[in-house]
């Protein structure tokens, strides 16, 4: 999309140039007139701005690259892999680290920034979170990222020259940057971007980068705006600079976009974000909307509004794909409906059956709507569980117009998906979910829903060794890996040959949230053959409760200890190995910290499942 507007920005720059008054602060336009009145053509400033646009175009395109590549080879040593262990049960070859990835995985892929703090959150009291540090690679990205664009700002500039001529020039190239940085801003704020699955960077480091692109345009305009409002100062004095944001329309919506800016930049801390998250997605859309409106009507008639279709394009049609996909999958067959029960622990079971029947894969997400509880807000959940259900109304409405037997797309046409979710009572939408079905007549009620979704998925079945772990509600995450593993390997689709769960909870109670499920997949062929269960229980009412059924599903009292368990499964694994988790950020550092620890050993990758906002 930079590239696109070079033609236009070098064709009309002496229009622009032209049509702009020369104090105006325009992002980027060219402000050189002649003593006559006369456009004198764009400046070598005017081309250096052209120039800079390219400049961050190239790099994007080369960040892009470099993760499209590593994810494609990435694909390919995975399905390499798969099809070499189906029918290997040794998988020595695989077993063995690469020295170069290996230094790669553990000094920056897994490495936290400092000694061993990343998931777990900086909090000032047991309601204000602060948030998270970036790991080490995303801090290198971020700080270089910042770097270039400071860089780009004072490139080429001739500091030497009078002032209103350096302001100027200031002016323009920090305009241009940020109007040029707004399109990966809004690009990376969609649900739907593409770059996730094209580059296997995760939701929430969209998310951190998201964050960082908004705080580098906020900077940007704002230096924008002040080195306009200095240099009209400085010439003409304060009434002339009240003059013009009164009565111009150029510099009042350019001054409104920068208001908007850092109204964005002001309420988007994490203890706010946080806090008050509904709140803050509202107020930092109509930001967002005031924002882009200001930077329009400053930007219009000249040739770096272009850029602001790219900005608006993806805006919207991102909106315009989750409304299709809602539609889709939600409206029409009786629509979608959800049934809401209490289980112990403060948690809830949500089982949605949709109105059209969806693929499921382990490790996706979707955001559930639940317009009787909380209007039109939505919140991801992790889908714990799946499975096709006969919708007997439509079996009965067939069998009745066709008589018996039904062919299979009248079989077909009668599923339903039934999709659950596990919710922990917090605060906001799920406190309000928890008292109407705690106060609903056993517990429990039904309503309308909408799903939008899937996102996400991932599979394992490329390692031979796979430790899944969970604390608390992060079980929602593992559940459907171990069913997918312990089914693939009955069939004969996978390279695991060593499934293990460990699960992390404060009180047995828990066990109920997925005791239904865990049955299903206890009577599954050969799960003895590889599927172990350690659970461990942190607050016991009595030594009573911690029995062990048998010796593939093991109790134990208090913390595991990770680093032994990591070693032990070091020691009996099987080819390459994955570990994952999906818990509290103490057990996450601490488990990136102990798989670290044993990588010039071992061919282990970490995955952290993690959602923040």
């Amino acid at each position: 999309m930079a590239f696109a507007q070079d033609i236009h920005l070098r064709a009309e720059a002496a229009a622009a140039a032209a049509s702009a008054a020369p104090a105006a602060s325009g992002a980027g336009h060219g402000a050189s007139t002649a003593a006559t009145g006369h456009a004198s053509g764009p400046n070598p400033a005017d081309e250096e701005n052209v120039d800079v646009t390219h400049y961050l175009g190239y790099i994007w395109v080369a960040f892009l690259a470099v993760f499209i590549i590593y994810q494609i080879v990435f694909h390919f040593v995975r399905y390499v892999r798969t099809v070499a262990c189906l029918t290997n049960e040794t998988q020595r070859y695989f077993a063995i680290p690469n020295d170069l990835y290996t230094w790669f995985k553990k000094n920056l892929l897994n490495a936290p920034l400092f000694r061993k703090r990343h998931h777990r959150e900086f909090k000032l009291s047991s309601a204000i979170n602060i948030g998270t540090l970036p790991s080490r690679l995303q801090m290198f990205l971020l700080v270089g990222y910042f770097g270039t664009n400071v860089g780009f700002t004072v490139w080429s500039i001739d500091w030497t020259q009078p002032f209103a001529t350096v302001a100027g020039e200031f002016r323009n190239r920090t305009g241009v940057m940020a109007v040029m940085n707004m399109i990966p801003l809004f690009l990376l704020a969609g649900r739907n971007n593409p770059f996730i699955a094209l580059t296997g960077i995760s939701f929430d480091t969209m998310n951190l980068i998201h964050r960082w692109f908004g705080r580098i345009v906020v900077l940007e305009a704002l230096c924008h705006t002040i080195a306009y409002m200095a240099s009209k100062v400085q010439t003409k004095g304060w009434a002339a600079l009240q003059e013009s944001l009164v009565g111009s329309q150029f510099i009042l919506s350019g001054f409104i976009g920068t208001i908007a800016f850092v109204f964005l930049l002001i309420q988007s801390p994490g203890p706010i974000r946080h806090a008050f998250y509904d709140t803050f997605l509202h107020f930092h859309i109509a930001g967002a909307a005031l924002a882009v409106a200001g930077v329009w009507v400053h930007l219009k008639g000249r040739p770096q509004q272009l850029m602001l279709y790219a900005v608006v394009g993806l805006w919207a049609g991102e909106r315009a794909v989750r409304l299709l996909r809602l539609v889709m999958r939600n409206v029409g067959g009786g629509g979608t409906k959800a049934d809401v029960e209490v289980l112990p622990g403060d948690a809830l079971r949500v089982t949605v059956r949709m109105a059209r029947p969806w693929t499921f894969r382990p490790g996706q997400h979707a955001y559930l709507y639940m317009p009787s509880v909380g209007l039109w807000t939505n919140h991801p959940f992790s889908l714990a569980w799946s499975e096709e259900e006969e919708d007997l109304s439509v079996t009965s409405m067939l069998a009745d117009e066709k008589g018996l037997p039904m062919n299979r797309q009248d079989v077909l046409e009668s599923q339903k998906t039934n999709m659950s979710f596990i919710i922990r009572r917090r605060t906001g939408f799920t406190e309000k979910l928890y008292k109407k079905a705690d106060l609903s007549a056993a517990g429990k009620f039904s309503t309308t829903a909408f799903v939008e979704g899937p996102y996400g998925g991932e599979d394992l079945s490329s390692y031979g060794t796979v430790m899944l772990w969970a604390a608390g509600i992060g079980i929602t995450h593992q559940v459907p890996h171990v069913r997918d593993i312990v089914t693939k390997y009955a069939n004969g689709t996978t390279a695991t040959r060593r499934l293990t769960l460990v699960w992390i909870i404060q009180s047995p109670e828990h066990l109920e949230w997925i005791r239904t499920w865990m049955t299903q997949i206890l009577s599954l062929p050969k799960r003895r053959e590889i599927l172990k269960i350690l659970l461990f229980v942190t607050r016991p009412r009595s030594t009573k409760e911690i029995h062990s059924p048998s010796s593939s599903v093991q109790m134990f009292p208090g913390k595991p200890n990770v680093q032994a368990l990591i070693d032990q499964e070091m020691q009996e694994g099987i080819g390459a190995a994955c570990v994952t988790v999906c818990g509290t950020g103490g057990l996450a550092d601490e488990l990136r910290r102990s798989v670290r620890n044993r990588q010039p050993q071992w061919n282990v990758d970490f995955r952290e499942e993690s959602f923040s906002w």
